[in-house]
């Protein structure tokens, strides 16, 4: 009797397993973001009926941002399931990165994607870091390619005297994106000044004068 039930239990398992894996795949053509509609773990679907070409469609992308205004030289333009409804649960999303001669795209990781981007104009020197603190890192030109593992802190660099684009490409419709320094210096609360110091070697003047920087978030 108890081996009966532990294979009836075991049954049970694998046939719940596998309709977990079944229904893992989209059960539908698609599922456009209802974006005023509650958010749980990603959009709700709007009307099949209400799709038109605009929820699959953006143009954002087209043109370089400015980057004039900004404090180290680059600027982000995404394009997202916020920016392309039509993205939701397609796993998929993009965006363009502008850099002016000499600006920076600062260490940050997207805690929900790989990242991949394509040079569409100039030369960067770019990288990441593994978790062993082994740093990878290449000069890369236009028409170049390369990849940034999910999760790991990374960079790109415009070294040089001109202008530089990329067009980077995400795993999930939206990556998320993480900057070290605005995280921890300009986190709401703030982290207290003497942790700070302890953690990177520093006076807690020092915190403070970092943290001028780093408006907190709201």
């Amino acid at each position: 009797m108890a081996t009966s039930m532990i294979y009836l239990f075991v049954t049970i398992l694998l046939v719940a397993a596998h309709t977990a894996f079944a229904e893992s795949n989209m059960l539908q053509d698609f599922c456009v973001a209802d974006l005023k509609g509650e958010k749980v773990n990603g959009y709700p679907c709007k009307d099949p009926a209400q799709v038109t070409p605009e929820d699959f469609y953006y143009i954002g992308l087209a043109n370089g941002a400015s980057t004039t205004n900004t404090t180290l030289g680059s600027a982000v333009t995404g394009a997202n399931v916020e920016k392309i409804p039509g993205l939701n649960t397609l796993g998929i999303s993009m965006s363009r990165i502008d850099y002016a001669p000499g600006g920076l795209n600062p260490p940050h990781l997207h805690p929900r994607a790989s990242e991949a981007i394509f040079v569409l104009e100039g030369r960067l020197f770019v990288g990441f870091l593994t978790t062993a603190g082994k740093l990878i890192s290449k000069h890369v030109n236009k028409g170049d390619v390369f990849v940034f593992p999910r999760a790991l802190l990374h960079f790109q660099q415009n070294p040089n005297n001109a202008p530089a684009s990329v067009l980077a490409a995400f795993d999930s419709q939206n990556s998320g994106a993480q900057g070290v320094g605005p995280s921890l210096f300009g986190a709401n609360p703030p982290i207290p000044d003497d942790l700070l110091a302890k953690a990177f070697y520093l006076e807690p003047q020092e915190v403070q004068k970092v943290k001028g920087k780093f408006p907190a978030k709201k």
